[in-house]
């Protein structure tokens, strides 16, 4: 499938999906609108938007009932058939058919298979709220069969490069932590605290369990990426016997200076002298010296 071209960006695209308010756009548009039944439509396999929300739904539902639907849905022939695709406005659609509409009104675009793809990810991204996955997903997509770059497709979207790139690692989390986003029990801010941690099972139970805000989550990930830090430290240190730190302790108060003993065995080590100011240097150098 053919990229669209980079005019299809930006302008170009509020002008497929009916978002351009520029006289010449609006002229074209009006050349173009129709009344179709609605069940003459279908929508796209490709649409990046899976999960449609019934409160959602049926908030639309009732505006399109009271209000009538006023923004178009549009569409695209299906080769061979009297119906049509949807590009942009599944959501619309499928409220317009619980507010028991039978007529809606649409705007027929000549598109390519891969033109409507591209067209319906970029369209949800920036006008809907799709969960984080679905966000993530639609990005790998058009990275994918339509090489945009990560600055390119941000650009496209409105959005920052680290906030695509951030959204994109969510695509590398366990599918245990992804099925919590998608139902959310998680949001895209819990999600972001998830990526950087090596144990993001453990974290998401942990958020989930204690009912935790993005910040808190965001706490317990330093303070346990802390906390296994130290443990760390601490299992690469040899354990030092009752000797080695009575020694110790003798050391540091002769000298007034923390002293560490390393013992390596058979009769090998090291003394570790440790000072936190320059006269402490001072007096250590002196005292060897007249050593």
């Amino acid at each position: 499938m053919s990229a669209l071209p980079k005019r299809r960006l930006g302008r170009g695209l509020a002008a497929l999906i009916g978002d351009d308010t520029s006289e010449e756009s609006v002229v074209q548009d009006a050349r173009h609108l129709r009344h179709m039944p609605i069940e003459s439509m279908r929508g796209s396999p490709n649409n990046p938007r899976k999960n449609f929300g019934e409160e959602e739904l049926d908030d639309l539902a009732r505006s399109i009932a009271d209000k009538g639907l006023l923004q178009p849905i549009v569409v695209r022939p299906l080769p061979g058939t009297s119906r049509y695709e949807i590009v942009a406005g599944e959501r619309r659609w499928r409220a317009a058919q619980r507010a028991g509409v039978h007529d809606v009104p649409v705007l027929i675009r000549e598109l390519s298979d891969g033109e409507a793809l591209e067209v319906a990810l970029i369209e949800n991204v920036q006008r809907t709220d799709l969960n984080a996955l679905e966000e993530a997903r639609g990005y790998a997509q058009l990275i994918e069969q339509f090489g945009h770059t990560q600055q390119r497709l941000a650009e496209a979207v409105g959005k920052s490069r680290s906030h695509v790139a951030n959204s994109l690692r969510l695509l590398n989390l366990p599918e245990s932590v992804r099925a919590y986003i998608e139902s959310g029990q998680l949001t895209a801010g819990h999600a972001r605290a998830l990526v950087a941690s090596d144990a993001p099972g453990k974290l998401a139970d942990k958020i989930i369990a204690l009912g935790l805000t993005v910040r808190e989550a965001e706490q317990l990930h330093r303070d346990t990426q802390a906390g296994e830090s130290e443990v760390k430290r601490a299992k690469g240190k040899p354990v030092k016997s009752t000797d080695v730190l009575a020694l110790e302790r003798q050391l540091t108060e002769t000298t007034g200076l923390r002293v560490e003993v390393a013992d390596k065995g058979k009769g090998r080590g090291q003394v570790v002298l440790k000072y936190k100011t320059l006269e402490q240097l001072d007096d250590i150098c002196a005292r060897l010296s007249r050593g």
